[in-house]
C-alpha cells in the first residue's frame, strides 16, 4: 500500500467516526449546522472511499482493451465527488430556508462540544491527506472535502458560542448558508478541472501557441500541424502532432524527434509524445516516416 492509499484510508476511518458523532449530536442538539456538517461528512466518507478505490484501480496495468490503463478513473471519481458537493450544498440551502421559516431552539453547548471534536478530527484528516501527492487531482479532491469540513466546523463553533450568549437561533441557518456557499465554490473548481480533462482541453499552465512555437525552434523542424495537447490524468500530459522536417535533414528525423521530446519534457513536463514526420517535398498526405509513441514514463 503506497502513501496515497494509506493517507486516504486513515482519513476515511476518521471521517466515518466523526460522521456518526456529528449526526447523533446534531439531532440531540437540534442544530441544522451540525446535522449539515454531518451530511457533509457522509459525503466525504463516500468521496474518500471512491478516491481510495480510484487509487487502487490506477495502479492496475494497461490492457489490450484499455491501452491507457485506468488513469481516467481518478478523474471520474473527482468529477463525481464535485457533483456530490453540489447536492450537499443544495440540501443545506433548503434546510436553512426551512429554519428561517420555522426557527428552532438549539442546545448550543452540545453543538459547540461536538463541533470542536469534529474540527480536531478534520484537521488530523487533512494533515494525513496532505502527505499524499499534491499534483494528483483525486487526492486534492479528497483534501478539499476534508478542509471544507474543517472550515464548516469552525463556523459551527462560532455559531455555538453566539447562540449560547445571545439565544439568537437564526445564526444556525445563517451558518448553513455560509457553509453551502463555501462548498459550492470548491465544487465548481473541482468539477471544472475534471471536465476540462475529460474534454481533453489544453492542460492548465500550458499555452498551446507557445508550445507550437517552441517546437518550431528545434533545428530541422520547418512546420507542424494537427497539434493536440491534453491531460491523461493528474500530472500526466500528452501531445501529438505532424512535424514537417526540412528535406536536407530527413536522415536526422529520429534525432530531431528525440530533441523535441527532451525539450517538451524539460520545459512543460510532457512525457507522452506521439509524432508523425513529413518532409517538405512530400506530396500532401504522404507521410515519410512514422515515429511510434515511446513507452509511458510516468505512472501513478
Amino acid at each position: 500500500m503506497n502513501n496515497n492509499q494509506k493517507s486516504l484510508l486513515i482519513a476515511l476511518l476518521i471521517t466515518l467516526v466523526i460522521f456518526f458523532v456529528e449526526l447523533v449530536g446534531g439531532f440531540i442538539s437540534n442544530s441544522l449546522a451540525l446535522v449539515s456538517d454531518a451530511g457533509h461528512m457522509l459525503t466525504d466518507t463516500m468521496a474518500l472511499g471512491m478516491a481510495l478505490g480510484a487509487v487502487f484501480f490506477v495502479a492496475r496495468p494497461a490492457t489490450t482493451k484499455r491501452t491507457f490503463g485506468f488513469y481516467r478513473i481518478e478523474i471520474l471519481a473527482a468529477l463525481l465527488n464535485g457533483s456530490l458537493l453540489f447536492m450537499v450544498a443544495l440540501y443545506i440551502f433548503y434546510e436553512a430556508y426551512m429554519r428561517f421559516m420555522h426557527p428552532a431552539a438549539v442546545r448550543s453547548l452540545l453543538m459547540l462540544g461536538i463541533a470542536l471534536i469534529g474540527l480536531v478530527a478534520n484537521l488530523a484528516g487533512a494533515l494525513v491527506i496532505s502527505l499524499g501527492s499534491k499534483e494528483n487531482l483525486n487526492i486534492r479532491a479528497a483534501f478539499l472535502h476534508v478542509i471544507s469540513d474543517a472550515v464548516s466546523s469552525v463556523g459551527v463553533i462560532v455559531g455555538g458560542v453566539i447562540i449560547y450568549f445571545t439565544r439568537w437561533y437564526v445564526v444556525d441557518p445563517i451558518l448553513g448558508i455560509l457553509i453551502g456557499v463555501l462548498i459550492l465554490r470548491g465544487a465548481y473548481g473541482l468539477v471544472k478541472e475534471a471536465t476540462d480533462i475529460l474534454l481533453e482541453s489544453t492542460p492548465r499552465g500550458i499555452k498551446f501557441d507557445e508550445v507550437a512555437e517552441e517546437i518550431k525552434k528545434i533545428r530541422g523542424v520547418v512546420g507542424l500541424h494537427d497539434l493536440h495537447i491534453w491531460t491523461l490524468t493528474s500530472g500526466v500530459n500528452a501531445i501529438s502532432a505532424h512535424l514537417m522536417i526540412a528535406d536536407e535533414m530527413t536522415d536526422e528525423a529520429a534525432n530531431i524527434l528525440d530533441e523535441v521530446k527532451r525539450h517538451l519534457a524539460n520545459k512543460y513536463d510532457i512525457k507522452h509524445c506521439t509524432f508523425q514526420t513529413e518532409c517538405e517535398s512530400c506530396p500532401e498526405g504522404i507521410i515519410c516516416k512514422i515515429e511510434p509513441s515511446e513507452p509511458e514514463e510516468h505512472r501513478h
